[in-house]
């Protein structure tokens, strides 16, 4: 360690370290614009110049190495003179812009130049003017006020390992510019808002709508994956207005995706359910709670408990899936399921409590190599992403098992790209390529999942390299859940794990899917995932019949649901349907009976537990639309009317403890599995569908800005060059996608990612709703099958 002295001080710090970090741990304010703790040193703006004993000039904090015995003085005459100086230089260009600036009020600049500015410029020369860039829906630019921090070129190239922006230009004639115009596809480039410290960029869907002094700010959780950013909720009176990140190094550091920051605008949609609805004669009528409930109650009497079903979303919070088993399992069902998007349950007994990512999420980093199996990550999960990039630029070695070949941030050292029938057998040979290594045996079950062009060096290098890593981890993603074959896939990766001497995890899609398996919400396992007794029918089964009374919670079935089509037909035969969420659809509209509205993100309390086992709650910030009401609340008072006991609870903090408690003996091993070695999946033309980013869950969807980005979700059927030749088809020419019984008509694109056999169409639309599962044969018809249904 090295003593210095700052400002009398004394401190102490490791060698090599900058002069900044320790005055900030000592919380002795130096003044700064391009320096942030979590990118590399720029030294470019100079305002953190400080005084050191026996050197001639002043020194920039943020890029002077701390040496012993060195004497610092931050507030000397030379040192405020060195910073003044600095900030009259940086205010030489900068706009009066403050009563029309959104960052007014947050701005450092202005801060600073409180502090340290003249009273009255003697500049008095005309201002240079940049002509504002347009990067996107996301980030508004106003380039006149930008003082060349480059905190923003320096995030996109280090964080978002994409390099969209730069500088060019000398002097004060530098610009900060996009590459391509319009065209900022990171989606984590919302974090650029908050690192600019001046009002360069500023966020668009917010622009002009409110100052910073009229916003309530109140902690909350990110609703849409399993990282559980966690954020800061801004609102003004009843209205959401921002979100911004929060910080927390063990979760999202000081980020959050694009998806978390912007989906708050879904909240005001157009139709948002806010009144109590009952179908009457195939009409829809408001009605008040009372009643509304009472119909609810009636109806569930009335239905048979082996018939009833409850199919609940993993977007809800832990109180509201707890105590939505809890009703069923007291009317008698275990007909309940929130694995939306399961592929696969033969194994679901076998299948570990705790469906968790196996490490930490701040462990990702310290990998030193890794295989996902069938994830397009960087779109699924992007803090994760962002983890394994820190690793990958450390030295870890990170492979990919997928039926496309998606563009991830960082390197990849081996991809196997090989449509959905083949996953299986890839992963199968990655498998017996470490049994081969380890001197073992290949099981006859596993060998027969190998074939001979599936056994290549790709599948040995990934085995080499699992082997020799000290440090090393199979995960299972989405797209692997969603697989026909999912339990086989599962299988082979914890043989793989076990082989390495490495963990298999989980790559959970939602914000509450670890936390909906730990509250019972599935058909096999009760409370803290406990055996069950009267096991019930998931998913997958229910809509093959038997179905005739059914509660949606916060489910949109043409959109969350793997096979929608199916779903929605099962819907459509069920006596009584009863749909508990915050907006309405036409397919709702269509199947349900009674429409409850409950509380949406900002509105309600709760519970998340996020990929790693953390429990996080937070509260309300506003309150709910119109008469709608918390979900919870709405269970606990539906639980009151049908007389089912238990249901005395006065606030969701009470049901989370209740909850917790039953919890308390779950442990977080994630390697449990069965030995299912039997694949479902025949060969062929083969469809896979991704979930895109911006069409995850009901808030994500309405959102306006982000429906205008290029990850928006598009109806394109992308096929390789190959496939096309044989099939005779070209870039742009419409075709019939002939999926089971369902036609739907789109354009085929060409695409080098996609390998043959293999048709890449993406869930997220109207039309793709009407089409069978995200993996399944499909064949593409020349033309566009007019009259044909």
């Amino acid at each position: 360690m090295v003593t210095i002295e700052v400002d009398g001080q004394e401190l102490q710090g490791p060698a090599g370290a900058m002069l900044i970090e320790l005055t900030d741990k000592a919380c002795i304010d130096i003044p700064r614009f391009c320096y942030h703790d979590k990118l590399t040193i720029a030294a470019n703006c100079r305002m953190c110049l400080v005084e050191v004993e026996k050197v001639p000039k002043p020194l920039p904090a943020c890029a002077t190495p701390i040496m012993e015995g060195m004497k610092v003085f931050t507030k000397s005459d030379k040192a405020r003179m060195a910073q003044k100086g600095t900030m009259e230089f940086l205010l030489v260009n900068h706009p009066l812009d403050c009563p029309i600036c959104d960052q007014g009020g947050e701005c450092e600049l202005q801060d600073l130049a409180l502090g340290y500015g003249r009273d009255i410029s003697r500049f008095s020369e005309n201002k240079r003017v940049v002509a504002d860039k347009d990067i996107g829906p996301l980030v508004a630019t106003d380039m006149t006020r930008c003082i060349h921090c480059t905190r923003c070129v320096r995030f996109s190239e280090e964080i978002a390992g994409i390099r969209e922006l730069g500088a060019t230009g000398r002097g004060e004639n530098t610009e900060i510019g996009i590459y391509i115009e319009g065209s900022m596809q990171s989606e984590l480039s919302g974090n650029i808002i908050d690192l600019c410290p001046v009002g360069a960029l500023t966020s668009k869907p917010f622009r002009f709508t409110a100052r910073a002094w009229e916003l309530v700010q109140q902690p909350s959780i990110a609703p849409h994956d399993s990282v559980g950013s966690n954020i800061l909720v801004h609102a003004r009176g009843s209205q959401i207005m921002r979100v911004v990140p929060d910080r927390n190094e063990s979760i999202n550091e000081v980020w959050i995706s694009d998806r978390d920051r912007f989906s708050y605008e879904g909240i005001g949609s157009d139709d948002r359910l806010t009144t109590p609805r009952i179908k009457t004669n195939g009409v829809w009528q408001d009605v008040e709670w009372q009643v509304a409930l009472q119909a609810v109650a009636d109806g569930l009497r009335t239905t048979s408990a082996d018939q009833l079903a409850a199919i609940t979303s993993p977007t809800s919070t832990l109180e509201e899936l707890y105590l939505a088993q809890k009703l069923m399992r007291a009317l008698g069902s275990s007909n309940i399921d929130h694995r939306l998007r399961l592929g696969d349950v033969r194994d679901q007994d076998s299948a570990p409590a705790f469906p968790g990512l196996g490490c930490s999420i701040a462990d990702l980093e310290s990998l030193d190599a890794a295989l996902v199996i069938g994830s397009n990550i960087r779109k699924d999960q992007p803090i994760l992403a962002h983890r394994l990039r820190k690793a990958s630029n450390a030295g870890a070695e990170l492979h990919f098992i997928n039926p496309v070949d998606f563009d991830f941030v960082f390197s990849v050292a081996n991809r196997l790209i090989i449509g959905p029938a083949g996953m299986v057998g890839a992963t199968a040979a990655v498998a017996a390529a470490l049994l081969e290594a380890n001197g073992k045996s290949v099981p006859a079950d596993i060998r027969n999942l190998c074939t001979a062009s599936e056994v290549d060096q790709g599948a040995k290098a990934i085995a080499g390299s699992l082997q020799q890593a000290p440090r090393s981890m199979v995960f299972l993603g989405a797209i692997a859940e969603s697989h026909p074959d999912y339990s086989v896939l599962r299988s082979l990766a914890c043989t793989i794990a076990s082989e390495c001497g490495g963990q298999c995890g989980y790559l959970p899609q939602s914000a509450n899917s670890v936390g909906a398996c730990l509250a019972g919400a599935q058909p096999h396992r009760g409370v803290g995932a406990s055996t069950v007794s009267d096991s019930g029918r998931g998913l997958a089964a229910l809509v093959e019949g038997g179905m005739s009374g059914c509660v949606l919670l916060g489910v949109e079935p043409e959109a969350d649901c793997d096979d929608p089509a199916h779903v929605i037909a099962a819907l459509e035969d069920c006596g009584f349907v009863v749909s508990m969420h915050a907006f309405t659809t036409e397919t709702l509209e269509q199947v349900a009976d009674v429409m409850l509205p409950i509380a949406a993100f900002g509105e309600t309390s709760g519970t998340f537990v996020n990929a790693e086992g953390t429990w996080q709650s937070f509260s309300g910030v506003v309150p709910p639309r119109g008469d709608a009401r918390p979900a919870w609340k709405v269970l606990r008072v539906l639980g009151n009317v049908l007389d089912v006991e238990g249901f005395e609870y006065e606030s969701s903090e009470q049901v989370r403890d209740e909850l917790h408690r039953a919890c308390e003996g779950v442990g977080t091993d994630t390697s449990q599995h069965g030995n299912c070695y039997t694949t479902a999946l025949d060969v062929g033309l083969m469809r896979v569908a991704d979930v895109p980013i911006y069409s995850t869950d009901a808030l994500v969807r309405r959102s306006p800005a982000l429906q205008k980005t290029g990850d928006a979700a598009s109806f394109l059927a992308r096929i390789s060059h190959a496939q096309a030749a044989q099939l005779g088809l070209s870039d742009g020419e419409s075709v019939s996608v002939v999926q089971g019984d369902a036609r739907q008509v789109c354009t085929v694109v060409t695409d080098t990612r996609v390998p043959e056999s293999t048709v890449w169409l993406s869930c997220g639309t109207a039309k793709a709703a009407m089409l069978g599962a995200s993996i399944g044969p499909v064949s593409l018809e020349k033309g566009s099958g007019e009259g044909m249904l």
